[in-house]
């Protein structure tokens, strides 16, 4: 009851009218069923209510609630389009949530410098077609960039397909609006002389500073492109040759690969003629010059049928490639059709010890009785095996906490790492002793309070115990902490 009243305190009328007063009353979210509509990202086993939403216009805006919060001792929880996959942006009743989504314009275009500036509720699409006309393009291209938002890419240092070739956000960042937790608004760049504090934002995951505006690089958009699928008859097949295609010193803009589950329920969803007697498939661009592209798949197609492949196809046409890139982007969303829920895991393992990983990926579905499907990044080796179950079953919920444990696991014991692009959030926090010494945890923690010294932004997200929480309320332990950020709420 105590800690009831002491929510209720916080969230009392005037500190919502003050919020009123800076976003407008239609720039706030109040109501019950408001709430429940932002009660979680796209991880689905951790839900929390928030208690209050706020949606600002501007930089201002954002620095003006940062600073009534700071007042007032509240913590706030930046978000973009919600499309997270790690509980990153889970706000629980005692907190304000953050929704940059209104601010989601492109303020500026510099084509002769291959720049362009914008807010960063700005969807990860609409970069490119800002410059498209004009032969650019932002490069970064996470399987959310028709919803994702600029701000959660940053946040969370997405890769995307053609990361292989072309970096991560943080390749692509050139500089960044940001406020601090006190409403203070900074401007970082990558031009900067002394220490690259523009990077140590860049995947600090909402918990240093909110990203306002950022300036990106653009890229010109390819000359040519040839796009290929190689049918394999197993997983292990086509995983195996991911490193062949590496080894021989060819660098596709793309390598993915995507297995019998996935190709299924694309197939049923979209009806693309994708090859039914496949056990998997490697998606594989390569793109440059006309000249030598044709060449360069050539040698794919050779390296390919000569490790296993069944056959090898190429896109005749711009239409041919769009299909393929369906059953890649589109995958996951399928698998809706198999089952309720599913919860995508992120971990990282090297190109060569992939097929292991996979092959351990499997023994974990069968220990948890649990459907496990496959499609990823192989050139990078950034695995997504996607756990399909239902949310209603608590026991089928801790089995999927459970296997997602063990497949990080396995990523870490082949010498990989425990994301790649979805970010720690609440999800992969208690695993973090695995890979960083507690005098590295401890290090990190000491540069978050440098930015957020009293934890009021974001707090209990990605450290193992993410910073202090409200100082009105009591502190939770690490027990009580998993039950919270693991609690299935009511679906919503």
């Amino acid at each position: 009851m105590e800690c009831v009243s002491a929510i209720l305190r916080i969230m009392d009328k005037s500190f919502v009218n003050a919020l009123k007063r800076i976003v407008g009353e239609d720039g706030v979210r109040e109501t019950d069923a408001q709430k429940r509509v932002y009660a979680g990202d796209a991880y689905p086993l951790a839900k929390a209510t928030p208690g209050v939403i706020v949606l600002p216009s501007t930089t201002q805006d954002v620095a003006a609630i940062m600073r009534l919060c700071q007042e007032r001792q509240i913590p706030v929880v930046p978000r973009g389009a919600g499309t997270g996959l790690a509980g990153g942006s889970l706000a629980h009743e005692n907190e304000v949530l953050l929704s940059l989504t209104r601010m989601n314009r492109i303020l500026s275009v510099d084509i002769p410098n291959r720049r362009l500036r914008a807010q960063t509720g700005c969807v990860n699409t609409y970069l490119t077609k800002a410059v498209a006309a004009e032969g650019l393009l932002y490069a970064p291209d996470p399987s959310s960039q028709s919803v994702s938002t600029l701000g959660g890419n940053i946040a969370c240092n997405s890769g995307g397909p053609h990361t292989l070739k072309y970096g991560v956000t943080i390749n692509h960042i050139l500089a960044a609006q940001v406020v601090l937790p006190d409403g203070e608004i900074i401007e970082l760049s990558a031009e900067d002389a002394g220490y690259d504090l523009l990077s140590l934002i860049v995947g600090s995951e909402g918990t240093l500073g909110i990203v306002t505006e950022a300036t990106v690089r653009l890229v010109p958009a390819p000359a040519a492109i040839r796009t290929l699928l190689a049918v394999c008859n197993t997983v292990d097949d086509a995983s195996n040759l991911v490193s062949a295609v590496i080894a021989a010193g060819i660098l596709p803009a793309a390598l993915e690969l995507i297995d019998r589950t996935i190709l299924d329920a694309v197939e049923a969803a979209y009806h693309l003629g994708l090859p039914s007697q496949a056990g998997a498939v490697l998606l594989m661009e390569v793109d440059g010059p006309e000249a030598g592209i044709d060449r360069q798949a050539e040698r794919i197609k050779e390296l390919c049928l000569n490790g296993g492949a069944i056959r090898v196809d190429f896109a005749k046409d711009k239409e041919e490639r769009l299909k393929l890139w369906t059953a890649r982007k589109k995958g996951v969303g399928t698998l809706g059709r198999l089952a309720p829920s599913s919860a995508t895991q992120d971990g990282v393992a090297p190109r060569t010890k992939i097929p292991g990983v996979l092959r351990e990926i499997a023994l974990v579905a069968t220990k948890y009785n649990l459907r496990i499907a496959n499609v990823f990044h192989a050139g990078d080796g950034n695995l997504h095996p996607v756990v399909l179950f239902d949310e209603r079953d608590p026991d089928e919920v801790q089995r999927v906490l459970d296997a997602g444990g063990d497949i990080l696991r396995a990523c870490v014991a082949a010498g990989g790492s425990l994301s790649g692009e979805h970010g720690i959030g609440v999800e992969k926090q208690e695993f973090l002793s695995m890979v960083f010494s507690p005098d590295s945890l401890d290090t990190m923690e000491k540069v978050r309070s440098v930015f957020n010294p009293e934890g009021l932004l974001n707090p209990n997200k990605m450290l193992p115990m993410g910073g202090t929480c409200c100082p009105h309320l009591p502190r939770p332990d690490d027990a009580t902490l998993r039950a919270l950020t693991h609690t299935k709420a009511v679906a919503v």
